[in-house]
C-alpha cells in the first residue's frame, strides 16, 4: 500500500470509530477485510488510526469536520504533512480537498486543543491544576514502552543485552529500578527470546514504581483483589520468597497467570472464592477511568461519562471495603488505580477514612502521565493500632 492508501484505509477505520464501534474492533474488521495488507500496512493504518483518534477532537478542529477524512486531514497538517500532497485521489489515494478544506481552522477551546471532552477538561483543571495541561497533552501521542525486569531471571545489564540480540534495544528507567525503556525495536519485544523465558515482562514504570513501594518480606502473604492478567502480582512475587494469591471476580480474566507465573519463576494460587482468607498484604488495584493510560486506550476518554465515573467511584468503595476484610493483623491494605482524577483517588481515600476510623494512612504515591510512565495513583493503609 502507498502511504496516501494507508491514509485512506484509515479514514474508514476512524468512520467506523465515530459511528460508535471500538477502535480494535474496527481496525479487525478492516484486517479481515483487506488480505492484501502486509504486516507493515496493518501497523502503519493501526498507528495512523491511533494517532487520529487520541487526537479526535483537535484534528478534527483543524481538518474542518469531525469525520474521519476531517481527522485525518487535521492530523496530517498537526505533523507538518501537506494534506494536498496525499488526499490525491491516484492510485487508492482520498479524495482532493474540497476548497473548504484548504481552509485553516479558527482559534479552538482549551478542551478541543488537549483533546478531551468539555466536562473531563473541567475535570483535569480542578483535580491538577498547573499540572492539567502537560498530563492531557502527554495523552495525545503514542505511549512508550516499558519492560520489568525479572530478578530472579537476571539483572538490568543482562536484560538489555539479551534484548539487543533480538533486535530490541533498551535503556534503563532513571528512575524506577529494574525498569527498562524500549527504544526502538518494540513490536520485537514479544518475540524475543528475553520475553519469552520470563526474563522482562510488559509493564508500565508507574506501575512498577508503585509496586515497589509496597513494603515485602520473606514469608508474608499477599492477596492481589482484582489481579486481572496478573501483571501486579507477578511483579510482587519477583521480589521476595512471599505467597501470592491473585483474585478476580471472573476467572476468565486469571486464565494467563498461571503460564506467565511460570514463564517468570514464580508460583501464584488462583481463587475465585477467598473463604475468609487473610493476608499480610491485600491490594485493590480498582476498576477505574483508566484516565492516566488513555494514550493506549484512546476509546477510554471518548466513552466516559459522568454517570460512568460515577459508577465506578461507587464500585471502588464497595471492592475496598471488602478487600479490608481480609487483611491479617499488623498487615496492610493498598489502593491503586491508573487514573489522575482526584474522585477515584485522594477523594476516594478519604471517604474510606471516614467510614472505616480504624484505619490510618501509611504511604501514598501519585504519578502523571508523561515520558517517564502513564498516570498512577497508590495509597496504603494499616489500621491505626497496628
Amino acid at each position: 500500500m502507498t502511504p496516501a492508501a494507508r491514509v485512506a484505509a484509515a479514514i474508514g477505520v476512524l468512520d467506523d470509530c465515530l459511528g460508535g464501534m471500538p477502535v480494535e474492533k474496527a481496525l479487525l474488521r478492516w484486517s479481515r477485510a483487506s488480505r492484501f495488507a502486509g504486516s507493515k500496512d496493518r501497523a502503519a493504518v493501526r498507528d495512523l488510526v491511533f494517532g487520529g483518534w487520541r487526537r479526535r477532537r483537535s484534528a478534527a478542529h483543524a481538518g474542518g469536520a469531525e469525520t474521519g477524512r476531517g481527522i485525518m486531514i487535521g492530523w496530517l497538517r498537526q505533523h507538518d504533512t501537506d494534506p494536498a500532497a496525499i488526499f490525491t485521489g491516484l492510485d487508492h489515494a482520498p479524495a482532493p480537498l474540497t476548497s473548504e478544506e484548504t481552509q485553516l481552522s479558527g482559534e479552538a477551546s482549551p478542551a478541543i486543543r488537549h483533546d478531551l471532552p468539555d466536562w473531563l477538561w473541567e475535570r483535569f483543571s480542578r483535580d491538577l491544576g498547573a499540572d492539567a495541561e502537560t498530563s492531557a497533552q502527554a495523552l495525545r501521542d503514542r505511549a512508550p514502552v516499558f519492560l520489568r525486569v525479572n530478578p530472579r531471571c537476571g539483572d538490568t545489564e543482562a536484560a538489555m543485552g539479551a534484548l539487543a540480540l533480538d533486535g530490541v534495544e533498551a535503556v534503563a528507567h532513571d528512575e524506577v529500578a529494574g525498569a527498562l525503556r524500549v527504544v526502538s525495536g518494540e513490536r520485537a519485544v514479544s518475540r524475543s527470546q528475553a520475553y519469552c523465558e520470563g526474563m522482562v515482562e510488559l509493564q508500565d514504570a508507574a506501575s512498577q514504581a508503585a509496586m515497589l513501594r509496597l513494603p515485602l518480606q520473606d514469608g508474608q502473604s499477599v492477596l492481589d483483589y482484582c489481579a486481572g492478567g496478573g501483571g501486579k502480582a507477578l511483579a510482587l512475587a519477583a521480589r521476595a520468597e512471599i505467597s501470592v494469591t491473585a483474585h478476580d471476580i471472573s476467572a476468565a480474566r486469571m486464565r494467563d497467570i498461571p503460564a506467565r507465573a511460570a514463564r517468570a519463576g514464580v508460583r501464584i494460587e488462583l481463587a475465585e472464592r477467598l473463604n475468609g482468607l487473610k493476608a499480610d498484604l491485600v491490594l485493590v488495584d480498582a476498576p477505574c477511568s483508566g484516565s492516566g493510560t488513555w494514550r493506549r486506550d484512546p476509546d477510554g476518554k471518548w466513552r466516559l461519562t459522568p454517570e460512568r465515573l460515577a459508577d465506578l467511584v461507587r464500585l471502588q468503595a464497595e471492592l475496598l471495603d471488602q478487600a479490608a476484610r481480609h487483611v491479617a493483623p499488623g498487615g496492610s491494605l493498598a489502593y491503586a488505580t491508573c487514573s489522575v482524577l482526584a474522585e477515584e483517588n485522594d477523594a476516594q481515600v478519604a471517604a474510606f477514612l471516614a467510614r472505616c476510623p480504624g484505619w490510618v494512612q501509611r504511604d501514598r504515591m501519585q504519578r502523571l502521565p508523561g515520558p517517564n510512565g502513564d498516570g498512577f495513583f497508590l495509597a496504603r493503609f494499616q489500621r491505626g493500632d497496628a
